[in-house]
């Protein structure tokens, strides 16, 4: 073949060797990608009611009428069984309102889209255990006493843990000395959270941030480690405070409601 290729011109030897290059983009331009095209998603104020029902409900200890609003952040994703080819992808690349992401970094458990919602659910419960136990630890109660449900319907994943804690606190000790954890504010973020109170990174913050600003957030908490991926798509009006655990959180929503200087990004 190479010495059949030397007999040619230089121009034709060239288009020989082209068609097989220009073959395998033809390929890849009309092949599935493992990619997802994630938009932001719904918002829900951990201290209101989902469908009629509060989403969380602490017995066993008094309970104090809260303020403002602690906002859980979602993105939403073409499925999983979904198919994305390179041109559709390339649409959706430059927009700042739509991230194109790896499909095992959103749907990381694999498997067929019946299987993946069974795992999100699972690992939102196992997170809701770990936010209340996380909770009940940092304002030292105990668990045999003071009980907590939380109810969320139709969301799964773990990324909800740290204000799901952070709810809790603000419905037993407020900012423990009589006032709203919140400030009244309408205050955003994402993190895991594990019964230690470690806050853990999540996928989508940029996505989330303006979730947030969208739905009113003035305020984004944030796990220290994804601050840049935050910072990308930063919406206005919208501040960033980073955190590492649940006592980071709320010693700087302490901080923001007495006007001292909080973390930024």
């Amino acid at each position: 073949m190479l010495s059949a290729l030397t007999r040619l011109s230089r121009p034709v030897a060239l288009a020989v060797c082209a068609v097989p290059v220009v073959g395998l983009f033809v390929a890849a331009a009309f092949a599935p990608l493992p990619y997802v095209v994630a938009v932001p998603g719904p918002t829900a104020d951990v201290l209101g009611s989902d469908k009629g029902k509060p989403v969380i409900t602490v017995t066993g200890a008094p309970v104090r009428e809260t303020e403002g609003q602690l906002r859980m952040t979602t993105i939403r994703a073409t499925g999983p069984s979904s198919t994305m080819r390179l041109h559709e992808l390339v649409d959706h690349w430059f927009k700042t309102d739509q991230a194109v992401m790896p499909k095992e970094a959103v749907y990381s458990s694999g498997g067929s889209d019946e299987e993946i919602e069974k795992h999100n659910l699972e690992e939102m419960a196992k997170s809701q255990s770990a936010a209340a136990e996380a909770a009940l630890g940092y304002l030292h109660k105990d668990p045999k006493d003071v009980k907590v449900e939380l109810n969320l319907a139709d969301v799964g994943g773990p990324s909800a843990g740290l204000l799901f804690s952070l709810g809790v606190v603000n419905k037993l000790d407020g900012d423990g000395s009589g006032g709203d954890l919140t400030g009244g504010r309408s205050i955003a973020g994402t993190g895991t959270i594990t019964a230690d109170g470690t806050v853990g990174a999540v996928g989508g913050v940029a996505l989330k941030t303006q979730a947030a600003r969208r739905d009113g957030a003035s305020v984004f908490l944030v796990p220290k480690a994804e601050c840049a991926d935050a910072r990308s798509e930063l919406p206005e009006g919208l501040r960033l405070v980073p955190v590492t655990s649940l006592t980071d959180a709320v010693n700087s929503l302490r901080a923001l409601k007495r006007g001292e200087d909080v973390p930024s990004c």
